[in-house]
């Protein structure tokens, strides 16, 4: 009997494998039940395209030599159960359409490396299954990935390329930071100037914020409206939902420099701010004014529109790094606090996320912050992103709120891989393969009522050092194969893992990397082409940088 398929992440049960099976060849037919549509034309185009072949529509015949698409609304919305026949069929049913999608994206791994090429490359493109059976279903609903385009903008084409390598490892959330000082990316038509201006920088700091070294290219990009649409639906026909982060009331620079009104004016010049150019934590921030608010409702309007509710009811407002120094040198915030009798500073902060948390409700959305939501107390929709340890999202946990893991510690991939100089720009703690394959999102000793509140767990992408689709492929990968096994599969505690396992079949799925054209991180280190030698990073383990 053959081994058990090298798939990531691992199903919950291979039963199998037997001798004999299926050919997919030119006669291989697709019979599509209602409501699996995304998976019939996903298969189409990425099959039909890797193979030459045509997967005419088998019209309800019960020949063989088919693959066969059904619904069970006796599984759960996301479980599959992917039958290979001995008679030449192969049938993937699903709890419902996501499920039958995860089950197609398992059998694109059972047919090998070819399955992720977009044209043939044998001169016969056929493929051979064996006889098994895979039933699997995912541990957590939100299986995460951040991708910041504000400090590097990623085009259009490069974010549409990575909801397919996210599709390919069964993520289903791709959390997209569209604002920071460093540039605005969304356009918002009754502020044309966010993009007018906020997109654009005039340079960069290249590596760490402490480098000496600058990148003097004006860097920037927008998204439009129709480039927004474009990408929600694209990830929506991949089960995919995209949750957009509008930063506020810090990371606001970009949209001051914009539109100064929008910074204290009492105590800084805003009118002689630019986008930023350099990384780390800025101490421009938004005033606590009723405009200010008018201001992003308007911005959160057009949002709204862009990314429904039905695709995903989440929306992102940052609320992090907020320093509070020009609020406690402005007499208009300090006049301000007093009348809104929140107590301090923290409290102001609050009051700006619970307005918000608010106002998304009564529009039917749910809003989403970072852990320093929780300072001056939790407004009471909110769920939390926890980035700072796993300490924010225990608390929200156990105060109700619904958490997401994603702590710097472990899953953030801008961090380096390895120690040693060879890393391009080393960020912050060594974090490799083994390291995010034994991140664990929900903590020991947590309630099993708090821990029924941690609704999945994200892996976060920071782009300060990462200034090209090249380099953030190698940041990202193969560490987000081990974290979307973490998310999906039932994997046992930390410490009784099967690493060994996991680095076996991850031998097979660098082929298949390789054949999507990914710029992953090799086991031995760095390529030549992939070092950045003389660019300083900030190789500290004890203390990373900021995002």
């Amino acid at each position: 009997m053959a081994s058990e398929p090298d798939l990531i992440p691992a199903p919950v049960r291979v039963e199998g494998p037997y001798r004999c099976g299926f050919v997919l060849d030119r006669r291989t037919t697709l019979d599509a039940a209602p409501g699996t549509g995304t998976t019939e034309r996903w298969l189409r185009t990425v099959l039909g395209a890797a193979f030459a072949l045509p997967l005419r529509d088998a019209a309800g015949e019960t020949a063989t030599n088919s693959i066969r698409l059904r619904l069970d609304d006796g599984l759960a919305p996301e479980a599959y159960r992917l039958d290979v026949l001995a008679h030449q069929v192969v049938e993937i049913t699903g709890g419902g359409p996501a499920g039958v999608f995860w089950g197609a994206q398992t059998l694109r791994q059972l047919l090998g490396p070819d399955a992720f090429r977009k044209a043939p490359v044998r001169k016969r493109p056929v493929a051979a299954l064996v006889a098994q059976t895979i039933e699997d279903e995912p541990r957590f609903a939100w299986r995460g990935l951040l991708l910041d385009v504000a400090r590097h903008f990623m085009p259009k084409d490069d974010v549409l390329r990575q909801l397919d390598l996210m599709a390919a490892h069964k993520l289903n959330v791709l959390h997209l930071h569209l604002t920071d000082d460093q540039g605005w990316r969304i356009e918002i038509k009754r502020h044309p100037r966010l993009t007018e201006v906020g997109s654009w920088r005039a340079r960069s700091k290249w590596g760490h914020r402490a480098s000496p070294l600058w990148d003097d290219t004006p860097h920037g990009g927008y998204y439009t409206q129709d480039d927004i649409r474009e990408i929600v639906a694209y990830a929506a026909d991949r089960h995919i939902s995209v949750v957009p982060e509008i930063d506020l009331p810090g990371h606001a620079q970009a949209a001051i420099a914009a539109y100064p009104e929008l910074g204290n004016t009492d105590v800084i010049d805003t009118t002689a701010l630019s986008v930023w150019d350099t990384w780390g934590v800025n101490p421009n921030v938004l005033a606590p004014t009723d405009n200010v608010l008018r201001f992003f409702e308007g911005v959160f309007e057009e949002v709204l529109d862009l990314f429904p509710a039905e695709i995903s009811p989440f929306v992102h407002v940052g609320g992090d790094e907020c320093p509070k120094d020009q609020w406690r040198a402005s007499p208009a915030a300090q006049a301000r606090i007093e009348e809104l009798g929140v107590g301090d500073e923290e409290g102001l902060q609050s009051w700006f996320i619970r307005h918000f948390d608010r106002w998304l409700a009564d529009r039917g959305r749910r809003l989403v912050g970072w852990d320093e939501i929780l300072e001056g107390g939790l407004a009471e929709g909110a769920t939390v992103s926890s980035w700072r340890g796993y300490a924010g999202g225990v608390t929200a946990a156990e105060a109700g709120h619904d958490v997401v893991m994603c702590p710097e510690q472990h899953v953030y991939l801008d961090h380096r891989q390895a120690p040693g100089e060879d890393e391009p720009m080393p960020i912050g703690y060594v974090r490799t393969l083994a390291d995010v394959y034994r991140f664990e999102p929900v903590p020991p000793g947590l309630a099993p009522q708090a821990a029924a509140h941690v609704i999945g767990t994200q892996a976060n992408v920071w782009t300060e050092v990462m200034e090209n689709r090249s380099r953030v492929d190698y940041q990202t990968y193969p560490r987000l194969a081990a974290f979307a096994e973490v998310a999906w599969s039932r994997l046992p505690a930390p410490e009784a893992r099967d690493l060994a396992g996991f680095e076996r079949r991850m031998n097979a799925h660098y082929l298949r990397l390789d054949a999507l054209g990914v710029d992953y991180r090799p086991p031995a280190g760095p390529r030549p082409w992939q070092r950045r030698p003389g660019v300083p990073g900030r190789p500290l383990d004890g203390a990373p940088p900021s995002r």
